[in-house]
């Protein structure tokens, strides 16, 4: 089972940006995905972006897209978000995720996954 260790939270105004990290302890990415997801105070948990970690393919919620990029490093086992045009909107806790089953698969459902990072905090003030 993949342990995932998570990085780059932090507090950053309106407009900024952040990066965050998400390492694995596994390998073997052929049939894998990893993801981002984010749930702030009184919000449930909500898909931000995916990536299938063989093909590169990636998916992005409507909130994020143009703005956040999901990218990977296979030799590094890492996962990459970077952030860019903070909005106060996009505060929330961040975690990773991977999924260690193949098939078929909802790219940004919780379900879809079955490992999970401790998470990581994001705050975008205004």
């Amino acid at each position: 089972q993949a342990q995932l260790v998570e990085s780059g939270g932090g507090s950053v105004q309106a407009g900024g940006s952040l990066r965050l990290s998400c390492t694995a302890s596994e390998y073997g990415y052929g049939r894998k995905a990893m993801a981002w997801f984010r749930q702030a105070p009184g919000k449930e948990r909500e898909g931000v972006a995916s990536i299938y970690t063989g093909s590169g393919t990636t998916y992005y919620a409507d909130s994020v897209k143009g703005r956040f990029t999901i990218s990977q490093d296979n030799n590094k086992n890492t996962v990459y978000l970077q952030m860019n045009s903070l909005k106060p909107e996009d505060t929330a806790m961040y975690y990773c995720a991977a999924r260690a089953r193949g098939g078929s698969m909802l790219a940004l459902e919780r379900l879809s996954y079955d490992y999970w990072g401790q998470g990581t905090q994001v705050t975008v003030s205004s």
